[in-house]
């Protein structure tokens, strides 16, 4: 792996890997992708249009996470993983789903996703796999370098007036700035660094990344999108602010073993399939 890459990554807190996975690894994640939407979890929510699905949102769907687990060994993430990060070794946390269809699918919020997870640490990493074709405007889009910066309370994702509504509240967090508003008002408001993707590319994001999805629109009408998370050994435990009862200290995802970490531990469990 180029230096540039460890850089980019380091330094921005994402980074673009181009054919990064093979026409076989990408059916693979493709076909899993495809099961998890059609037996969504605990975690799933979607709109539709008619019988037609226009979104769907599914977060470590427990019915899925063997066929991953299993899938993961054949994927390139361990060892890419290891040499963006220089650590020995790689876990794989879970996975999360996207679909947006039919040109209807809004952006997503802004967010840092460590605001709802207890995460600290140099070595983490989502990794975007898209399967179609996606043009630069209808891409992830993030703010460079924010995850070296403030961390942000999350969004509830519920005030469609309000995309900065906190989640946790009581001051515990700076609220989430309305980058949108801002970057209306001045598109130069944020430093933005976002890529179009074709069919095999991962985009690669430190999950402390302010980050948000652009919409889907006429040039790019639907979006099928497969994330995947992984830590490695600088990965430590951090409790969220204990202000919400529905994310205290833990999150919402494999709690009872989240319970079992002091804040600083290394974030390690069984539960997690080690990839190096």
């Amino acid at each position: 792996m180029h230096e540039s890459v460890r850089d980019a990554f380091r330094n921005d807190g994402a980074v673009l890997i181009e054919d990064c996975l093979t026409d076989t690894q990408l059916a693979q994640c493709r076909e899993v992708y495809d099961w998890t939407v059609q037996n969504p979890g605990p975690n799933a929510s979607g709109m539709f249009h008619g019988t037609e699905k226009q979104s769907h949102v599914d977060n470590a769907n427990p019915l899925v996470k063997d066929r991953l687990d299993a899938l993961m060994p054949s994927l390139p993430f361990g060892r890419l993983f290891a040499e963006l990060w220089g650590s020995d070794h790689v876990w794989y946390f879970a996975e999360e789903v996207f679909l947006k269809a039919g040109g209807r699918g809004g952006r997503s919020s802004w967010h840092q996703d460590t605001a709802y997870l207890p995460w600290a640490g140099e070595h983490w990493a989502n990794a975007w796999i898209s399967f179609q074709p996606v043009p630069k405007p209808n891409s992830l889009e993030i703010v460079r370098g924010s995850h070296r910066g403030i961390q942000y309370d999350g969004t509830t994702f519920a005030d469609p007036d309000d995309p900065t509504d906190p989640l946790h509240g009581g001051d515990v967090l700076p609220r989430l700035p309305n980058i949108d508003a801002e970057l209306a008002a001045d598109p130069d408001a944020y430093d933005l660094v976002s890529w179009a993707t074709t069919p095999g590319d991962v985009v690669a994001l430190h999950p402390r990344s302010l980050h948000g999805g652009a919409g889907v629109d006429a040039a790019c009408p639907d979006r099928h999108t497969l994330v995947l998370r992984f830590f490695g050994d600088d990965a430590t435990f951090r409790a969220l602010p204990d202000v919400n009862r529905d994310f205290a200290r833990n999150g919402v995802l494999f709690v009872e073993e989240m319970a079992k970490l002091n804040p600083g531990d290394p974030f390690r469990s069984p539960v997690f399939r080690r990839l190096v």
